[in-house]
């Protein structure tokens, strides 16, 4: 997917791109090479890839939940910046954090954000479940290629407000939700769809608290 390619299918999900964020997404792939030869953040790393499974990927989330309004979003397990970084800059209307347990990709996520001018946007260096006693909750909660979904629930649902959402980006989940709606009576709605270009299955797993 190039970068034409990208406008014309985000555009398909009703996001429409200035040229500021056209320029902070160009910005943010040269700083993810850069990085990546340092520590290991993806192995994805030639530009159409890096547009068609990072970036758009990352904004399929829109899918899910309205991102226009303003709500507080984290990320789990942020990594390389996926869905996080993608969605401040494209949606500046949210407040988001970052938690990863590795310091090096946390030292790399401020760099991210300190050199874009990103602003309401914090990277933490933490574990969630030691982030989760905190007490601090979210209008919305995502996590994307982290854990499991057994896993992810018991994670992340603590740390979602009353009426809000926890979304689960997953690259296929039929097997993981089979096995976790055998261990909790959750209400799920699933969103299953294909990447463009990549034919590549994608599921998210939206659970309201």
């Amino acid at each position: 997917m190039n970068k034409e390619q990208f406008i014309k299918e985000v555009e398909k999900l009703g996001i429409f791109l200035t040229e500021e964020q056209l320029d902070q997404l160009d910005r943010f792939y040269h700083l993810l090479i850069e990085w990546n030869k340092k520590i290991n953040l993806t192995r994805i790393i030639e530009e159409n890839e890096v547009y068609a499974k990072h970036f758009y990927d990352s904004l399929t989330l829109i899918k899910a939940v309205d991102l226009r309004k303003n709500v507080t979003l984290l990320d789990v397990g942020s990594g390389a910046g996926f869905p996080g970084i993608v969605l401040k800059i494209v949606f500046p209307n949210l407040k988001i954090t970052l938690v990863d347990s590795l310091l090096k990709r946390i030292k790399y996520l401020n760099i991210v954000i300190e050199t874009l001018q990103l602003k309401n946007i914090e990277a933490i260096h933490t574990r969630i479940e030691d982030y989760a006693k905190k007490k601090i909750q979210f209008d919305i909660v995502t996590s994307r290629a982290v854990a499991n979904m057994t896993k992810l629930y018991n994670y992340c649902i603590p740390v979602v407000k009353n009426g809000g959402y926890f979304i689960a980006m997953k690259a296929n989940a039929e097997d993981e939700l089979s096995e976790f709606l055998k261990k909790y009576d959750v209400n799920i709605k699933e969103i299953k769809f294909m990447l463009p270009y990549e034919n590549a299955h994608r599921d998210l797993v939206v659970i309201k608290k």
